[in-house]
């Protein structure tokens, strides 16, 4: 299967536009959103293109290839006006041989709080707006950065993961980064 992942779009419509262009690009079977999709935060400057009716609208569209979680900056009037599901704190999802993906934004579950997860599970997580991928306790953690509001010095981005593989790729397509999940 073939996925790809993005977190903290953070209501910017010019990188929202950018990372639906990266999805055309890419033909994903499905699209995990890692949340913070509409609200920028108080701790965050506004991103640029700031307009989070175009952005509920251009996600709206594509509502039946979209997985999300809620982020700290989704709340439930986001999830009045986005036609897709937000308001789950986690997601699981089921690789071959019994692994799990744990899906989740990563203000509750993170490297550092790792959720009920076995050796060989993966925990996806945004929150951070820095790309990570590391082992914790048996665990793979991976970050895909952050769509409008990147920090650390690192570039607006996703990932993209198949055939056991994830790569991290700026919102033009450039890869970054690759790292086998096993």
């Amino acid at each position: 299967m073939k996925i790809l992942i993005a977190s903290d779009i953070h209501g910017s419509a010019l990188y929202c536009r950018q990372l639906l262009d990266a999805w055309d690009r890419e033909k994903p079977e499905e699209v995990v959103l890692l949340g913070d999709i509409l609200y920028h935060g108080p701790r965050n400057d506004l991103p640029e293109a700031y307009d989070p009716k175009s952005v509920l609208a251009l996600l709206n569209e594509r509502r039946d290839r979209i997985l999300c979680v809620r982020g700290n900056c989704d709340t439930e009037v986001d999830q009045m006006v986005l036609t897709f599901p937000i308001l789950s704190e986690y997601a699981w999802m089921l690789l071959p041989g019994n692994r799990r993906i744990f899906a989740t934004h990563g203000h509750i579950w993170h490297p550092d709080h790792l959720p009920p997860l076995a050796a060989g599970d993966i925990l996806l997580y945004g929150h951070t707006h820095v790309p990570a991928w590391e082992m914790r306790g048996g665990v793979r953690c991976f970050n895909p950065g952050s769509v409008s509001i990147p920090k650390g010095d690192s570039a607006r981005g996703y990932m993209m993961f198949e055939n056991d593989v994830f790569q991290w790729k700026t919102l033009d397509g450039e890869m970054l980064h690759s790292e086998t999940a096993d």
